[in-house]
C-alpha cells in the first residue's frame, strides 16, 4: 500500500500538469471557435456553463440575448460541457440555417443531447429523399377529415378535464394549470394518436414513463445509473416499446376493414394497402412501416405537441386574463356559433367560422413561442456570414422567439388583429413567424396545434369564469424546458354557464 501512494505521490505532479494543459487547450479552442462574437471570455474547465444553464436556464438564455443584441450580426457564444454553442438572434441567420439542413451543413437535433436521449433513427433526424418519403407518408394524418375525428376527440377530453379543474377550484386557494394543462395534453395526445389501443394499465405506465422523460430534458446530461438523464433514456425506449404495440393493433384492425378512429389508423390505411402489395409481389416490405419504426415516430409527434401544447394553453389564459376586451371578442364570437347549452361538440365547420378566436390563438404563439430555440448541430464548417464561420460540431440555437418580436407592427404588443383579413401580418411578416420553423423540417402539424388551442379557448372561455391570482413576477418566463409563466399560471376558476354540455 506504501509503495502504491508512494507512486501516485511521484506522479501527481505530472498528473496536476496535464490536467493543466488540458484546460489551458479547451480555453485556447474556446477562444478560437469563438472569435469576435460575444461570448464568455474564459469559461469552467470541462462543464462550462452547464450549471448556471441548469439552475437557472431563464437567466441563461436572457444574458446570450444580450450579448447576441450587442453583436452587428446578431449572435453569441458560450460553452456547455465539452460543446462549443452559438445563439442566434437574427432572423435572417435562423431562416439560412433552417434552409440548410443537410449532411454537410446542419442537423436537426431538438435537443443539445437528443440523439443519445431519443435514439438515433427518429424523424427529425432524416434528411433528403428519406425525409421527404416520410413525410409524404404522414401526410394522410392532417387531412380535414382526419383532422375533423381529432377535434372530437380533443373536445370530449377537454370537457372533462374543465369539470374536473373547477371542482378543485375554490374561492379562497387559486389552482396552478401547468401539472392540469399537461395531464390534460397527455390524455389528448395518447387519444390522438393511437385511440383505442392504450389501455388503462398501459396508459399509467406510459405517464410515468413520460414524466421521466420530461424531468430528464432538463437535467445534466450524466448517462450513469441513478441520473434522471439515464433514466429519460431508458423511459424512451419503453415509450417507444408501448408505440409500437399500438402500431401493431392498428395494423390488425385496418387490415381486417375497419374505420380510421385516431392518428396512427389514417396512418395505416396507405400503409397496409403498400404493406398487402409488397407481400403479394414477395417483396419485403416498404421501409418506414415496421412497428417499431411507427413506435419511434409517434413518440416524436408525442414530444413536438405535448410541452409546446401545454406553454400556449398556459399563456392563452394568461395573456386573455390580463387582456379583458380580447377576451370579450372572444366569447362574443363563440357565443354567436357554439352554445354549451346545445349539448354536441363544435363541429370543424364552426371552428373556421371562429376567425378572432383562430388570430388569438396564432398572437398567443407569436407572442410566447413556446419551444423558444431549436437546436442544430454543425456537421461541417458552415460560412454565416463574411465575418464568421461556425465551427464543425458547434451547437446553434436559431431563436423562434426572438424572431417574433421582428419585423411586426408594435411586435412588443399582444394584438391578435394583426393576424385578421384586414392587416394580414401573418403573411407580410411570414419569415418572422418561426414558432413552426421553416424549411423542409416544418411542423407537419401545425394545423393540429392551432386547432387545440382554438378549442381550448373556446370552450374555456365560454364554460368558465377565470381570474389569475397575480404576485410580482407572476408572469415572467420560466423554462421546463418549453416556456410557461413563472407561477405556472395560478387562477381561480368558476363556472360560467348554466351547466356543462351534456355529451354523454
Amino acid at each position: 500500500m506504501e509503495s502504491i501512494w508512494a507512486a501516485l505521490s511521484s506522479a501527481s505532479p505530472y498528473l496536476l500538469s496535464f490536467i493543466l494543459l488540458l484546460i489551458f487547450l479547451e480555453q485556447i479552442s474556446y477562444l478560437k471557435k469563438k472569435s469576435s462574437i460575444p461570448g464568455p471570455t474564459l469559461v469552467f474547465p470541462f462543464v462550462g456553463n452547464a450549471i448556471s444553464l441548469v439552475l437557472n436556464p431563464t437567466k441563461f438564455w436572457e444574458t446570450q440575448t444580450t450579448l447576441a443584441k450587442s453583436s452587428p450580426l446578431g449572435i453569441s457564444a458560450n460553452y456547455i460541457i465539452g460543446r462549443f454553442i452559438i445563439f442566434v438572434q437574427s432572423t435572417d441567420f435562423s431562416h439560412k440555417i433552417f434552409a440548410n439542413v443537410r449532411p454537410d451543413a446542419f442537423h436537426l437535433v431538438g435537443h443539445p443531447f437528443g440523439k443519445k436521449l431519443f435514439g438515433e433513427h427518429n424523424l427529425i433526424y432524416m434528411m433528403g429523399q428519406d425525409h421527404k418519403d416520410l413525410r409524404r407518408r404522414i401526410a394522410p394524418n392532417f387531412t380535414p377529415k382526419a383532422l375533423a375525428t381529432y377535434i372530437s376527440l380533443q373536445q370530449s377530453i377537454i370537457l372533462t378535464h374543465l369539470q374536473t379543474w373547477v371542482s378543485l377550484s375554490n374561492r379562497t386557494e387559486p389552482i396552478s394549470l401547468r401539472l392540469l394543462c399537461r395531464d390534460m395534453n397527455l390524455e389528448t395526445s395518447q387519444k390522438v394518436f393511437v385511440g383505442p389501443y392504450l389501455d388503462r394499465e398501459l396508459q399509467t405506465r406510459f405517464n410515468l414513463d413520460y414524466s421521466f422523460f420530461n424531468t430528464g430534458l432538463m437535467a445534466l446530461p450524466v448517462d450513469l445509473p441513478g441520473f434522471e438523464f439515464r433514466n429519460a433514456r431508458l423511459a424512451v425506449s419503453r415509450l417507444v416499446e408501448t408505440l409500437a404495440f399500438c402500431a401493431d393493433q392498428s395494423k390488425a384492425k385496418i387490415k381486417a376493414g375497419g374505420e380510421a378512429t385516431c392518428l396512427i389508423d389514417f396512418w395505416m390505411q396507405e400503409t397496409m394497402t403498400e404493406i398487402t402489395a409488397a407481400e403479394k409481389a414477395g417483396e419485403p416490405a416498404p421501409p418506414h412501416t415496421a412497428s417499431k419504426v411507427f413506435g419511434g415516430h409517434l413518440f416524436d409527434f408525442l414530444f413536438a405537441s405535448q410541452d409546446a401544447s401545454t406553454s400556449s394553453l398556459l399563456w392563452g389564459v394568461t395573456l386573455l386574463d390580463s387582456h379583458p376586451e380580447v377576451l370579450a371578442r372572444v366569447r362574443e364570437e363563440v357565443a354567436r356559433i357554439w352554445s354549451p347549452e346545445s349539448d354536441r361538440l363544435i363541429t370543424a365547420e364552426e371552428l373556421r367560422e371562429m376567425k378572432y378566436t383562430e388570430a388569438v390563438a396564432r398572437e398567443v404563439i407569436r407572442f410566447r413561442a413556446p419551444a423558444t430555440m431549436v437546436p442544430h448541430i454543425a456537421g461541417e464548417e458552415f460560412r454565416l456570414s463574411e465575418e464568421y464561420v461556425i465551427p464543425k460540431g458547434a451547437i446553434v440555437f436559431p431563436s423562434v422567439f426572438e424572431s417574433s418580436f421582428q419585423g411586426f407592427t408594435e411586435p412588443h404588443l399582444f394584438d391578435p388583429d394583426r393576424f385578421m383579413e384586414g392587416r394580414q401580418e401573418d403573411r407580410v411578416y411570414k419569415k418572422n413567424f418561426l414558432a413552426f420553423g421553416a424549411g423542409a423540417h416544418q411542423c407537419v402539424g401545425q394545423r393540429y396545434a392551432v386547432n387545440h388551442l382554438v378549442l381550448f379557448i373556446a370552450l374555456f372561455t365560454s364554460l368558465i369564469d377565470f381570474k389569475r391570482h397575480r404576485t410580482d413576477g407572476c408572469d415572467e418566463i420560466a423554462y421546463i424546458p418549453t416556456i410557461c409563466p413563472k407561477d405556472d399560471c395560478k387562477v381561480f376558476l368558476y363556472r360560467r354557464c348554466t351547466r356543462f354540455p351534456s355529451l354523454w
